[in-house]
């Protein structure tokens, strides 16, 4: 272990807060979940916290942003980054603490709420490491910038961030750090230097027909089964149009087609989800499916060409390979290699790259396991992957500890890294 690396150690083992509150304030916020463009609530807390802990705060940045600032003297400006928006899902936990709330969606509809990402548990270790920092700044300079964003799960809030001026309200920062919880093994960190995280096209397809009545097909030029035919052939791109040595996805989630048993409609609706992780994988990706999506209508038909509109974009995830090999030796020093494990590629999607890449800045982004050691030693014996809940499903519950500490310690030796700290 090397003299810094062993200085790092001795200030975060050394300033590490009490973590009852922030295990309060994860069970509050899962308790209390708010949907992306609605954190009112978390970021007031998040605010609070920070100015309470000597940060210069400002809030309301693209909708409920929040950013604390702390400069300590002469350095590097590090910035890290926490989201909290929270998924439109009923709980079925049986926690406690689940969550019951509901409110109105941006789409004007009501919906359960619940935290089934971890963001919750992003925003109390963001707060645990905060105070660590603040607590520790006899010990390090340079500025340090503390982010909470909104909306991630509709891939908005950084870019909302950006275009509220972030940049102009903060220093720029000389690198940006993230994390994610992920149900792995709780207490372990997962890194992979260069490509990490995959790109996100989302498409709205509208299939345009001729509708008819049920017992008169002939009639028709049906969209169903048009739509049905797009999308059996959208599963040959990555079969067939990309190499086995790239990666991609295309799904289809969501199509939607007529109210009645005995009309055929005039109009489907799908949505496509595509995930690459190279630029000329997704170019090639998107130029397929527009190609076979306007050649099935072609082939049935159709007087009014299909619509193909992007609903949101987000970018892929590149670790910097310099910066993410530093994090990762830090990570090696203080966790140990056994509780170091090096990450794959994943084809969830993130807009934290956004933050940097906007800048020209690099960036690293890892993960941190929440899954009980004891469900864990079960899975691996078993190999049964119901044992363990994803994110993003109704039944997602991380432990509590070690999954606080861990992400608490991490974010705070990953921004020691990069601050001025005497080894």
């Amino acid at each position: 272990m090397s003299t810094l690396h062993e200085k790092l150690r001795c200030i975060v083992d050394g300033f590490c807060p009490e973590l009852e509150p922030f295990e309060d304030h994860y069970r509050d916020f899962h308790e209390n979940p708010e949907l992306g463009t609605q954190e009112e609530r978390t970021s007031k807390i998040a605010a609070s916290h920070l100015k309470a802990n000597g940060y210069d705060v400002i809030t309301r940045i693209g909708g409920y942003g929040v950013v604390g600032v702390l400069k300590n003297g002469e350095g590097p400006t590090v910035l890290l980054r926490a989201d909290m928006d929270a998924l439109p899902l009923r709980e079925i936990t049986g926690l406690s603490y689940a969550s019951m709330a509901e409110t109105v969606d941006t789409d004007g509809d009501k919906k359960p709420i619940m935290h089934a990402c971890g963001h919750d548990s992003h925003v109390a270790s963001m707060m645990g490491t905060s105070t660590l920092l603040a607590k520790a700044k006899n010990n390090w300079k340079g500025t340090l910038i503390v982010l909470f964003q909104p909306d991630e799960e509709h891939v908005a809030g950084a870019r909302a961030m950006l275009d509220d001026g972030l940049y102009k309200k903060v220093p720029k920062p000389d690198i940006i750090l993230g994390q994610h919880l992920i149900n792995v093994k709780a207490g372990v960190v997962l890194i992979k230097p260069g490509a990490f995280l995959a790109a996100n096209n989302t498409l709205k397809v509208t299939v345009f027909g001729r509708g008819a009545h049920g017992a008169q097909p002939q009639d028709s030029i049906d969209p169903i089964i048009l739509a049905a035919h797009m999308i059996v052939r959208l599963q040959t791109v990555v079969a067939r149009e990309i190499g086995p040595l790239d990666a991609a996805s295309v799904t289809c989630a969501y199509i939607h087609g007529g109210n009645a048993h005995n009309v055929i409609p005039d109009v489907v609706e799908f949505i496509l989800n595509i995930r690459t992780f190279s630029e000329s994988v997704r170019d090639t990706v998107l130029n397929a499916v527009e190609r076979i999506i306007k050649g099935e209508a072609i082939a049935s038909g159709v007087i009014k060409e299909p619509q193909i509109q992007p609903v949101l974009t987000c970018p892929p995830t590149d670790n910097d390979p310099e910066a993410a090999h530093m994090v990762e030796s830090a990570f090696k020093a203080y966790f140990g290699e056994e509780r170091t494990w090096e990450a794959d590629r994943n084809t969830a999607s993130e807009d934290f790259s956004l933050l940097a890449t906007d800048i020209g800045v690099p960036y690293v982004f890892w993960l941190f396991g929440g899954v009980d050691h004891k469900v864990w030693a079960e899975f691996k014996r078993t190999k049964d992957k119901t044992l363990i809940s994803s994110p993003h499903q109704a039944d997602y519950a991380p432990v509590v500890q070690p999954t606080l500490r861990t992400g608490i310690e991490a974010m705070s030796i990953a921004a020691l890294t990069f601050l001025k700290v005497d080894g």
